[in-house]
């Protein structure tokens, strides 16, 4: 009799692939300490109805639809290795291990590609990020891919380790606000799986494209001066500047901000929650 694995046995790795949907030869896999991971796979079934029954004719496989979702810490000693391939659209073999002394369930995600991240930033927290991935393909195994060597990444990122500048639209004199208590970016690729047909794999897509990025996020600031007020009024445009630890920043340029508020309520300090749109990043 099996027993169920419980989270503590669950590892997750990723290695960049040289060929589209094809782990490397003796990869070098890299771990992530994931807070939460969810493999999601499906067939797409097309389902067949006809006269003559209330019930289904036929159930077919249709396009296969593979996700992924990520949460995790950024690591200190690497902190965007993972992250830039939102940027990149590198693609990606990503395996997921359930394993225990007596059993291995692996799932291989090939042809992968981030569609969404957001990172986010709160006092007394460390930076964390949430990825959605696409992939292409997953084949299921009862060990680890052969020839792979393994290691983890460590550490995390403080939210004393971070910082938020401001400065012109084009990223240029940033100067660091010190009123932020909160931060927070998303990027969306909006990839598109696209599929042809074939007699070979034809219930897998051939190609994940990019197609429009949309790139916004929000800060929460103690509430000092009318600027964001006055900045949304004059239609002005700005850059924001992140720190994600170790020396790298994620830079949005061409920024204005979509939204500034202010709740008031009695027997507290007033935050300004202001929203942004950006029109161009540099995660580096």
């Amino acid at each position: 009799m099996g027993f169920p694995f419980g989270a503590h046995e669950a590892k997750i790795y990723y290695v960049e692939e040289a060929e589209y949907g094809v782990i490397p030869s003796n990869p070098s896999m890299m771990g992530l300490k994931a807070e939460n991971v969810e493999p999601w796979l499906s067939p797409g079934l097309i389902k067949l109805r006809g006269v003559g029954s209330r019930d289904l004719q036929a159930i077919k496989r249709g396009l296969w639809e593979a996700r992924l979702g990520i949460a995790y810490p950024l690591p200190s000693d690497a902190p965007i290795n993972f992250l830039q391939h939102i940027q990149t659209l590198n693609s990606l073999t990503i395996e997921v291990i359930y394993e225990r002394t007596d059993s291995i369930v692996d799932l291989r995600f090939t042809g992968c590609m981030l569609d969404k991240a957001s990172v986010e930033c709160h006092i007394e927290d460390v930076i964390k990020a949430s990825v959605e991935v696409f992939g292409q393909k997953v084949e299921t195994a009862t060990s680890r891919i052969s020839g792979a060597t393994y290691a983890d990444y460590s550490g995390a990122i403080a939210y004393y380790e971070s910082f938020v500048k401001k400065g012109d639209a084009d990223g240029s004199n940033l100067q660091v606000v010190e009123k932020a208590t909160d931060w927070k970016f998303t990027v969306e690729n909006n990839l598109k799986r696209i599929p042809v047909i074939r007699e070979t794999d034809g219930h897998l897509l051939k190609y994940l494209a990019a197609r429009h990025r949309n790139l916004y996020g929000e800060l929460t600031l103690e509430f000092e001066s009318k600027e964001e007020y006055d900045e949304i009024i004059s239609d002005s445009e700005f850059s924001l500047q992140f720190g994600l630890g170790a020396g790298y920043t994620a830079t949005f340029k061409y920024c204005k901000w979509e939204n500034v508020s202010t709740p008031t309520r009695i027997e507290d300090l007033i935050s300004l929650k202001a929203a942004f749109v950006a029109k161009d990043l540099t995660i580096s």
